[in-house]
C-alpha cells in the first residue's frame, strides 16, 4: 500500500505546502537543461563580449552594418535569390549557378531576408548566427578535449577558441567560417561518443547522419566529416545487421551532397567555385607541375602560416609551428585509454585537414578563411601538450601539475594579444569594402540604365546593391566563364569575340572592375566613375573603375594582313574552342604565359589578338588539307623555325626579333588532317594565329 499523507501534510495550510514544494525542487539535483545552460554560459558570455566589441568597431567606422569581405555579399545575393523564389540563380532569369562557397549558409539567411532584413540589415542575422556558433564552438571544444586532457586543459582549449582572433574576425565578416567550424567539432564529438559509448540509440544515429549531410553543405571540405562519421558507424554499428552497414553507406554518400546538388542544378559535377579555385582540373597544373605547386603550398602552410609569419602574423604568435605539431603528437599520446583511440585519431585527422586548401590555386585569399575552421583541433592539441607537460612535471613534484592550467592560460593569453589588432582590421576591412564595392554598387543602381548588364570581377556587393544583371568575368556566378578566367586574359578576349558573333546579349554593356585584374583593356571603353581606397589591404586593388564596354576591336585579329587565297582552315591560338577543334597541345604551357597584344598592322590598322608566349614547340592537327600556311608570330630572338608535318620536316622559315610578323610555311601536297609542328632552333616563340589555304 502506498503511504498515506503525513500529519504535517494534513495540518499544513496550502501556501505552506507550495513553499515546501518549491524548496524541494531547489534541493533536487539540477536538471540536464539547467546543467547545459550553466555549461554554455561562459562561452556565450565571451562570444557576446567579442561580438559587442567587433560590431561596435564596425559601427564606429561605418555608422551602419558592413561586411569585411566582398564574398559575403555573394552569399547574401544567393539568400535573396532563395527568398525571391529563384534559388541557385544569382539573378532572376539568369542560368543556375553554384557560385557560393557554402550552399547551406545562404539558405539559413534567406528566411531573415524574407522577414525584412534586406540591404545591409542582412548582416544582423549573419552576425547573430555566427557569434552564437562561436559560443557553441567554445563549448564543443571543451567537450572534445576533456576526455583527452582533463577539466583544466578543456577549459584552456575553450578559452583559446574564444580568444582566437580569426574567429572573432570571421564571425564579424558575415561568412560561414565559424558555423562550419562548429559543425566540424560537433561531428568529432558525436562520432567519438558514439564509438566510446556502451549504448547507441536511434536518436544519436540520426544526429550523425544529419551532421554527415549538413557539414559538406556548409562547405565542401566537410566531406571528410561524412567519411569519418561513416567510419564510426562501421566500427560501432548500432545493430550488427545489414541495416547498420546501410546507415554507414548513407553517411558516406552524403560526402558527395554538394557535387550531387551541383549536377542536379547545373548539369556539372564541379561547381563554378571549384572550377576557378582548384588546382586539379586546371590546364596549367598537370603531372609534375601539379605536384610541385601543391608541395610549395604545403611548405608555405607549415613553415610560414602555422608559424605566424607574413599572412598569418595578424592572427598567430610567431614561432607557433613547433608547439602546434608537438600538440598533435600529445593528442595521440593522451589516448592511453583504448576507448579514446577514435577521438584522438579524429582530432589529428581534422587538424591535418587544414592542408586541404593546398589543392587550391592559392589559399591566401580573404585572410586565410579556408584554413581557420580546422584551427580548434590544433588548440585541442595545445591543451593536450599542456596536460602532458603537467603530468611530466608532477612526477618530480606533485604540485608542479599546476603547469597544465598555467600552460593553457599562457597559450590563451598569447592568442588574445592578437585580438585587438584583428578586430581593428575587421572594422577597417568593412570600411574599405563599403567605400569601394558597396559605393560602386549603389552608384550603378542609380546611374546605369535598368536592364543593362555589368561585367565584374568582384561580384558580391556590386550585384547585391547594384540590382543589375552581372557578368562575372571570374566565373563564380556566371556559368562557363570560369574556364576562360583560368585560361587567361587572351582566352577571355577570344571568348568575347565568339560571344559577340553568336550571343551578343550575353556580353555586358558596362564593366566595374580593377583594370589590372581584368587585364583586357581592349574591351574597356570610356571611364565613367571610380572609387579609390588606399588604406585597406582586403581589396583587390586601390582603384575600381566603371567603364562603358567597347567591343569595336573584337575580331580585328581575325584576318591576316598577308595576302591569302581562300582560307580552308584557321587556328586561333588562345581561343579554347579553336584549340580544342585542332587538338592544340599546351606542351607544358604555364599559368601567366597567355598574352593579349594590341599593335598596328603594317598597313596601320589597329589589331588585337591573343596568343601564347614562351613556346619552344607547337603541335596541332589541321581539320582539312592545305598547301600553304600563314602564322602570326613573334620570336624572343632572331631564329630559324622548322616546320614538321606528320613527323617529317617540311621546310623552315625565319623570324626576326622585333615585334610580331606573319610568316609563310609550305605543307606537302596531299596531306589530309596532318599534324603540324613548329620548332624554333633557338629562343622561344609567341604564336597568335594560323591560317591555311
Amino acid at each position: 500500500m502506498p503511504p498515506g499523507p503525513t500529519d504535517r501534510d494534513v495540518a499544513a495550510p496550502a501556501p505552506a505546502r507550495r513553499a515546501d514544494a518549491v524548496l524541494a525542487r531547489f534541493a533536487r539535483p539540477p536538471s540536464r537543461r539547467l546543467a547545459a545552460l550553466v555549461a554554455i554560459a561562459p562561452g556565450a558570455l565571451l562570444a557576446t563580449l567579442v561580438a559587442w566589441v567587433a560590431i561596435g568597431g564596425i559601427y564606429a567606422r561605418l555608422g551602419h552594418p558592413g561586411a569585411s569581405l566582398d564574398d559575403s555579399y555573394i552569399h547574401f545575393q544567393y539568400a535573396r535569390a532563395i527568398a525571391e523564389g529563384h534559388p541557385f540563380r544569382f539573378q532572376a532569369g539568369e542560368p543556375p549557378t553554384m557560385g557560393a562557397t557554402s550552399l547551406l549558409w545562404p539558405a539559413l539567411l534567406a528566411p531573415f531576408y524574407l522577414l525584412g532584413c534586406k540591404g545591409a540589415l542582412i548582416l544582423w542575422p549573419a552576425w547573430i548566427l555566427s557569434y552564437s556558433a562561436l559560443g557553441l564552438l567554445v563549448l564543443e571544444t571543451a567537450k572534445v578535449t576533456r576526455p583527452l586532457a582533463g577539466r583544466e586543459a578543456a577549459i584552456g582549449a575553450a578559452a583559446m577558441v574564444a580568444l582566437f582572433a580569426p574567429f572573432a574576425w570571421f564571425a564579424g565578416s558575415g561568412m560561414e567560417v565559424v558555423p562550419f567550424a562548429w559543425c566540424l567539432v560537433r561531428s568529432v564529438r558525436r562520432a567519438s561518443e558514439w564509438v566510446e559509448a556502451g549504448e547507441r540509440t536511434v536518436k544519436r544515429e540520426r544526429e550523425l547522419l544529419v551532421l554527415a549531410l549538413v557539414t559538406p553543405l556548409m562547405r565542401p571540405e566537410g566531406a571528410v566529416v561524412s567519411l569519418f562519421l561513416a567510419a564510426a558507424l562501421v566500427v560501432r554499428p548500432r545493430r550488427a545487421t545489414l541495416g547498420g552497414c546501410a546507415t554507414a553507406l548513407i553517411a558516406l554518400a552524403f560526402a558527395m551532397a554538394p557535387q550531387a546538388l551541383s549536377l542536379l542544378v547545373t548539369g556539372a559535377l564541379r561547381s563554378s567555385t571549384a572550377q576557378v579555385k582548384l588546382l586539379p582540373g586546371n590546364p596549367y597544373y598537370v603531372g609534375p607541375a601539379l605536384v610541385a605547386v601543391v608541395r610549395e603550398n604545403v611548405r608555405v602552410l607549415v613553415h610560414t602560416l602555422l608559424n605566424g609569419e607574413v599572412w598569418s602574423a595578424e592572427f598567430i604568435p610567431q614561432g607557433s609551428m613547433v608547439f602546434l605539431f608537438a600538440g598533435l603528437a600529445c593528442v595521440l599520446g593522451r589516448a592511453n585509454d583504448r576507448r579514446l583511440w577514435f577521438r584522438a585519431a579524429a582530432v589529428v585527422l581534422m587538424a591535418a585537414c587544414i592542408a586541404v586548401p593546398c589543392a587550391y590555386v592559392t589559399f591566401l585569399w580573404n585572410r586565410l578563411r579556408y584554413l581557420w575552421p580546422f584551427a580548434p583541433f590544433w588548440m585541442i592539441g595545445l591543451a593536450c601538450l599542456a596536460r602532458t607537460l603537467g603530468d611530466l612535471l608532477a612526477r618530480v613534484r606533485p604540485r608542479w601539475r599546476v603547469a597544465t592550467p598555467l600552460g593553457v592560460g599562457l597559450m590563451a593569453g598569447m592568442l588574445a594579444t592578437k585580438e585587438e589588432g584583428s578586430l581593428d582590421d575587421l572594422a577597417g576591412s568593412a570600411s574599405g569594402i563599403d567605400r569601394q564595392q558597396v559605393t560602386l554598387g549603389e552608384w550603378a543602381r542609380t546611374h546605369i540604365p535598368a536592364g543593362a548588364r555589368i561585367g565584374v570581377n568582384d561580384t558580391g556587393a556590386i550585384a547585391y546593391f547594384g540590382e543589375h544583371a552581372t557578368f562575372d568575368v571570374v566565373g563564380l556566378t556566371t556559368p562557363e566563364e570560369g574556364r576562360y578566367w583560368v585560361a587567361g586574359a587572351a582566352s577571355r578576349f577570344e571568348h568575347y569575340e565568339r560571344l559577340y558573333k553568336t550571343a551578343p546579349g550575353r556580353l555586358p554593356s558596362y564593366f566595374i572592375v580593377y583594370p589590372e585584374w581584368m587585364a583586357c583593356d581592349a574591351v574597356l571603353g570610356e571611364r565613367l566613375h571610380e572609387a579609390t581606397v588606399t588604406d585597406s589591404t582586403i581589396l583587390g586593388g586601390g582603384t575600381m573603375v566603371v567603364f562603358a564596354a567597347d567591343y569595336s576591336r573584337l575580331g580585328s585579329g581575325d584576318r591576316p594582313w598577308t595576302q591569302t587565297g581562300a582560307i580552308v582552315d584557321e587556328l586561333d591560338v588562345a581561343d579554347l574552342e579553336s584549340e580544342a577543334e585542332h587538338g592544340y597541345e599546351l606542351l607544358g604551357a604555364r599559368d601567366g604565359e597567355e598574352i593579349l597584344t594590341t599593335r598596328a598592322s603594317p598597313g596601320g590598322e589597329l589589331v588585337v589578338d591573343g596568343g601564347r608566349r614562351e613556346r619552344r614547340r607547337e603541335r596541332f592537327r589541321l581539320v582539312s588539307g592545305a598547301a600553304r600556311g600563314i602564322v602570326r608570330v613573334e620570336a624572343s630572338e632572331t631564329t630559324r623555325v622548322r616546320v614538321i608535318v606528320d613527323g617529317k620536316e617540311s621546310g623552315a622559315f625565319e623570324v626576326e626579333d622585333g615585334g610580331w610578323t606573319e610568316a609563310e610555311m609550305m605543307l606537302p601536297a596531299g596531306s589530309e588532317n596532318p599534324v603540324v609542328e613548329l620548332a624554333p632552333e633557338s629562343g622561344t616563340l609567341t604564336t597568335y594565329h594560323y591560317w591555311f589555304e
